[in-house]
């Protein structure tokens, strides 16, 4: 308390009034506890709002094939309008996309650029991610289309270009990675002419069609309206990207007169505030403090979800997040300040009882089931064990991601469909840092029945490999019912082949740790999904039967010395395990129950090389991709904190006998 007295007895009256009118201006709600966006916003000024001239807005997405450097792109981009990059792709926040060097979810940011304000989204480029891109392609006039010079353009790069041109975005064409020495401007012309077809095949607008070409290497900072390896000192940088930007994309549609309505199109949770959410202000004005309501359609009509006010507005300047006063029309700013609304819903004025159109997006196409943690070693490692709160953690995450749907079934289980086994992987990893235990199940293909026909995913597969693992690929791919659509060599590698293909999505899933394997790392896979089609038959033999433990207790060395030669084990001595749990692959069809806790008996009298050393192979410890993968209709995946183990779904041996028979029956 001394501090604050000693203050006050220094300062005059006059002092104190005059300091205390210097704080008035600031919002009332300028303190933040948590450490989501809004705490960023904390220490921010309020900065004033550039909301009557639309004209100077530029909304654009960055969308791309998976790993052509929309995000270093971005890096480049914010580096340039000024920004603090504190580390290395500065808009891959979440903890799980710096460890994988992938995007999961899109962000928003904008830059000042010339007396302009740019709002810049990044975007993903997986397919399982593809509700992202959806969800955001409303909220842009715009949109930069990164193609790696070398690799051209590959099935996302043809998904993400459908999305924007279906809702009349005009592209700009980044052909990126000309700096590398394989990249000619006789390849640059190619890919160039590559992805004019791949406009003209989507059905894009003769305004779509006159889209301007620009060569860059984001790695090395620049851009160029020519083609060019290394640019003059002065030009190495992405002004004239910045400025192609300015002049090529539309600015918003504005009506700044009408009243206030905004589409949510991303959520966040923050501690402090409550939802913050996040969309483009479709018409009108709002300011903090004023009056407003979520609304969304529902098959009565337009049905109000709550009403309250604004608390705080904040906007992305750069990498923080800054408070505003007020926004208008075709802007991109966060809100704080109600507590129900989610993604697809409308923010209005309480006047207004219209709710804006929202996003269609595609079905999923795989479903697995979580359900609680029933193994004997269950609750050792994890805090939520029960379905209830299984449950909870998983309608939550189906309201900030739109491309995952939760369905309760019986007996605390939900099945969770998705687009991809990547998507409900990374669900399920962050599930498991949070402190959940789970039992998985294997995914399941989403089928149609159209005319009393079946239908099934079917997925555009690009695959790039060395010349000597074709054969290898092209049979394994065979017993997955995948059909061969073209196949050539790579241009500008020498001794590699491109493959693309058409597969089912169920004979894809498991395949890419395969792939890995067969080809030692050297090659590609890109898919995505592509269309329903007629069922294409049983699948043929892509896994062996499986080594089953049927004992409880601490694998011992001894044991599993003896079972080296039944197949490939997945377990190391000193690890747990109980009955029915999975602990290595059968080198036969078949699966076959072993003792991994068997120990060596010992006797008083001495035997001749009773000491000899136990000498194992490195066993294959399954990733929780591989996991997921990996597990066949009868088996289960064990999530804890700390392990992933697989089980049968079955643990006593003679139910699995009584159910497998039953299952031929």
């Amino acid at each position: 308390m001394a501090g604050p007295l000693l203050l006050r007895s220094l300062l005059s009256a006059s002092t104190l009034k005059s300091f205390s009118s210097h704080l008035a201006p600031l919002p009332r709600f300028s303190r933040c506890f948590s450490s989501g966006p809004a705490s960023a916003a904390a220490a921010a000024t309020t900065y004033p709002s550039a909301y009557l001239d639309p004209g100077r807005l530029r909304n654009v997405a960055v969308i791309a094939h998976v790993d052509h450097g929309k995000t270093t792109l971005m890096d480049r981009l914010l580096r340039q309008c000024g920004a603090d990059i504190p580390h290395e792709r500065a808009m891959d926040s979440i903890s799980l996309e710096r460890e994988r060097g992938i995007t999961i979810a899109s962000k928003v940011t904008s830059v000042s650029w010339k007396e302009n304000e740019l709002n810049m989204v990044d975007t993903p480029g997986h397919a399982d991610f593809g509700g992202e891109v959806e969800r955001v392609v409303g909220m842009v006039e715009g949109a930069v289309l990164v193609v790696d010079a070398g690799e051209g353009p590959l099935a996302q790069t043809k998904f993400v270009l459908a999305k924007a041109l279906k809702y009349g975005l005009r592209p700009l064409l980044l052909l990126n990675k000309v700096d590398r020495p394989s990249v000619s401007e006789e390849r640059c012309n190619e890919v160039e002419s590559l992805v004019f077809d791949l406009f003209a095949n989507l059905g894009a607008t003769e305004e779509q069609l006159d889209f301007p070409v620009l060569y860059a290497s984001a790695k090395e900072g620049w851009a160029s309206s020519t083609f060019t390896k290394d640019p003059p000192a002065g030009a190495r940088n992405m002004s004239q990207l910045l400025d192609a930007i300015v002049r090529h994309v539309p600015p918003p549609k504005a009506n700044l007169d009408g009243p206030f309505q905004m589409l949510v199109s991303m959520m966040e949770k923050d501690f402090y505030l409550g939802r913050i959410l996040t969309g483009r202000v479709s018409s009108g004005i709002v300011r903090v403090g004023d009056k407003i309501h979520g609304l969304r359609s529902s098959e009565s009509g337009i049905e109000k979800i709550e009403e309250g006010k604004v608390v705080k507005l904040m906007k992305k300047k750069g990498t923080s997040m800054v408070l505003i006063d007020s926004a208008g029309a075709g802007d991109i700013i966060s809100m704080a300040g109600l507590g129900s609304p989610s993604i697809g819903h409308t923010v209005a004025n309480t006047e207004v009882m219209a709710a804006l159109p929202t996003v269609e997006l595609d079905p999923p196409t795989i479903s697995m089931t979580f359900g609680v943690n029933d193994s004997p070693l269950a609750g050792r490692d994890g805090t939520h064990l029960t379905g209830g709160k299984i449950g909870d953690r998983l309608m939550a995450e189906s309201e900030t991601n739109l491309a995952i749907n939760v369905l309760p079934g019986i007996a605390d289980t939900f099945e969770v469909q998705g687009r991809g086994e990547l998507q409900l992987g990374i669900l399920i990893e962050n599930m498991r840092r949070e402190g959940f235990e789970l039992s998985v199940s294997p995914p399941k293909v989403m089928y149609k029945v159209e005319k009393g026909q079946k239908l099934e995913p079917i997925e555009e597969v690009t695959i790039e490999v060395n010349d000597e693992h074709v054969g290898l690929v092209m049979e394994a791919l065979s017993h997955r019912r995948a059909e061969v659509a073209d196949m050539g060599p790579v241009p500008g590698n020498v001794g590699r082949t491109r493959l693309s293909l058409t597969c089912p999505s169920r004979g894809l899933v498991g395949y890419r740790s395969v792939f890995s394997s067969d080809t030692r790392g050297t090659g590609f896979m890109h898919r995505a999904f592509q269309s329903y089609e007629k069922h294409r038959g049983p699948l043929g033999n892509v896994r062996k039967g499986v080594l089953v433990s049927m004992g409880y207790g601490t694998i011992t060395a001894y044991a599993l010395m003896s079972l080296e030669a039944r197949g490939t084990l997945f377990v190391t001595p000193g690890m747990e395990t109980y009955d029915g749990m999975i602990v290595g692959e059968h080198s036969r069809d078949t699966d076959l129950d072993v003792n991994p806790v068997r120990s060596k008996e010992l006797s008083n009298m001495r035997a001749a090389g009773k000491d000899e050393n136990v000498k194992l192979s490195p066993p294959k410890l399954m990733t929780l991709e591989e996991a997921i993968g990996y597990v066949a209709s009868d088996e289960l995946i064990e999530v804890t904190p700390k392990a992933i183990r697989l089980r049968k779904r079955y643990l006593d041996v003679n139910k699995r006998k009584a159910m497998s028979k039953k299952a031929k029956n």
